[in-house]
């Protein structure tokens, strides 16, 4: 069990990337934001089981790497990024936006994003960016709406 739940919280190894492995894992979230099969239901489902696979998993990486919030943790980045675009009609330009908005949210911890952090285990590690998610998913929407009302 150990084993699949590194496997979840890495996203498949991608945590273990030497350079911006949380990067490098929001760009695991685009990709499979970018496959997913366009759907509420479809985007709503996966971020819950996201959440709860991540809260797992990422409790056991903890244990595995004897430390909080361990950097190869990178499925809470593939969360969030899902977050971000939950919902959203944008193509690849706004996903883009989407990216580094959501990134400049889960570095920046605005409240109660790093409060979260504070919660036990797992939950905490998800939590935070979750948060930053609905940031990102808030920016980007004002965003759009600034840009609609600009250049019609």
């Amino acid at each position: 069990m150990v084993s699949l739940a590194l496997a979840i919280a890495t996203s498949l190894g991608v945590g273990y990337m030497p350079i911006a492995p949380g990067t490098v894992g929001s760009a695991v979230g685009l990709i499979l934001w970018a496959i997913l099969p366009a759907g509420t239901l479809v985007q709503i489902v996966t971020i819950l089981a996201l959440f709860a696979a991540g809260s797992w998993a990422a409790t056991v990486a903890e244990t595995h790497f004897h430390r909080t919030d361990p950097g190869q943790v990178v499925i809470d980045e593939v969360m969030g990024m899902l977050i971000t675009l939950a919902l959203v009609p944008v193509g690849w330009w706004g996903a883009g936006v989407g990216f580094l908005l959501f990134r400049l949210f889960d570095v920046l911890k605005p409240y109660p994003a790093r409060q979260f952090e504070r919660f036990p285990g797992g939950i905490g590690i998800m939590a935070d960016d979750a948060m930053a998610g609905v940031y990102a998913n808030v920016a980007l929407r004002l965003a759009l709406a600034a840009s609609a009302t600009m250049f019609g």
